[in-house]
């Protein structure tokens, strides 16, 4: 008899300790949330950005057939890819994509390099300031530059006296080399034009 009595506690001892174990749902904690990372937001094109390198070269596309005509002079493409991204060429941050860039018949030169090359910095290595001039001709130190014609309205917003700008070689246009504007995060195909 002491053992059924034993046997009937410790059952009563065990169901009632799951009853206390159960707790009501709206008692019970809430389950931990997993956090999702927070995407990041782009940095925005411009505002001081570097980029590390210049432009990889692209593919060259078969030569156009010689009858074929170039694109009217004023029909330029808009190069904003994203919201709030210039329609000028531009540069992504953080991944250095050239945006608008590659082999274009508009930059052909019969005579590339007719000033000579470049003998400063080319490339992150060195921020130059534009000290006057405008899109047909400006300057910092002692090198005059121009700006190709199909580019000039990509360039309207550029400061010629106070803009930092960044060379690099263009690896698919001979003759030209990239201006990228460190403040709009744009660039241009510019000409070396020789010292002052």
């Amino acid at each position: 008899m002491k053992r059924l009595i034993g046997i009937a506690a410790a059952a009563s001892f065990l169901c009632s300790m799951s009853v206390f174990a159960q707790q009501h749902p709206a008692s019970r904690p809430a389950p931990q949330r997993q956090s999702r990372p927070q995407a990041r937001p782009e940095p925005q094109v411009g505002h001081g950005y570097v980029p590390a390198r210049g432009p990889r070269p692209s593919p060259k596309p078969a030569p156009p057939a010689r009858q074929q005509q170039r694109p009217p002079e004023n029909k330029r493409p808009s190069f904003s890819d994203r919201g709030g991204h210039p329609a000028a060429p531009h540069v992504h941050p953080g991944t250095d994509t050239w945006v608008g860039h590659g082999w274009d018949e508009h930059y052909h030169l019969d005579h590339p390099w007719e000033h000579g090359h470049f003998p400063g910095e080319v490339g992150r290595t060195y921020v130059y300031r534009l000290v006057g001039g405008g899109a047909t001709r400006f300057q910092f130190g002692a090198f005059f530059w121009s700006v190709a014609s199909y580019d000039v309205d990509y360039c309207s917003d550029w400061l010629w006296d106070s803009d930092d700008i960044v060379i690099y070689a263009d690896p698919d246009n001979p003759g030209w080399y990239l201006a990228y504007n460190v403040r709009l995060g744009t660039y241009v195909h510019v000409m070396y034009l020789g010292p002052s």
